[in-house]
């Protein structure tokens, strides 16, 4: 597949078919996320993969996130709401968890150098899904459950989880959507 192609073709799946993926293709995904750029070659991301049974530990956490949702009712609306509730009770049947974490180092420059390098990351790491045929999304782990998200993922202290990418076989047709135009301020 052509990057241009791969840019343009990929799109955030929510629905999976629950079909298991290959260690080896989530190993490549990994590799490709390691060739993202970062600060001074500091490469500030750690990737915690969840399968089987500790990703079904990682749904009933994300599934505590729909007491929460009503907080977002003027925001996504009735029918939103109730498909971000589907979502969050099994997370679409993803059989894969990515939590993709950065060290905190209390410095917020350097914080926002890793969070721009490890936003690298998920984008390499996301576009090879959509090559490998893979479908995915990233999606930021809601701040009232972070704490049970890093204890599932047996994190350890001093980093955070910067996104979780949900994996596997596409169960929905992606739909193209608009892109902003006036996003562009050329100076001369």
């Amino acid at each position: 597949m052509e990057l241009a192609e791969a840019i343009r073709g990929r799109r955030s799946i929510r629905m999976f078919d629950g079909r298991e993926v290959e260690r080896d293709l989530i190993g490549q995904l990994i590799t490709a996320a390691t060739y993202a750029p970062s600060r001074m070659n500091t490469q500030p991301w750690h990737f915690h993969v969840s399968v089987g049974e500790s990703r079904k530990e990682v749904a009933e956490v994300m599934a505590m996130t729909t007491a929460y949702l009503e907080e977002y009712l003027d925001i996504l609306g009735p029918e939103g709401v109730e498909h971000a509730a589907r979502f969050y009770a099994d997370l679409g049947s993803a059989p894969v968890v990515i939590a993709v974490a950065s060290p905190v180092t209390g410095d917020p420059n350097v914080d926002r150098d890793n969070a721009i390098s490890v936003g690298a990351a998920i984008q390499n790491l996301l576009l090879t899904a959509h090559d490998l045929g893979l479908s995915s999304c990233s999606i930021s782990s809601p701040h009232w459950i972070r704490d049970r998200l890093r204890s599932v993922f047996k994190m350890v202290e001093g980093w955070e989880i910067i996104s979780l990418i949900v994996l596997g076989y596409g169960a929905e047709e992606p739909h193209e959507r608009n892109r902003h135009t006036d996003v562009v301020t050329y100076l001369t």
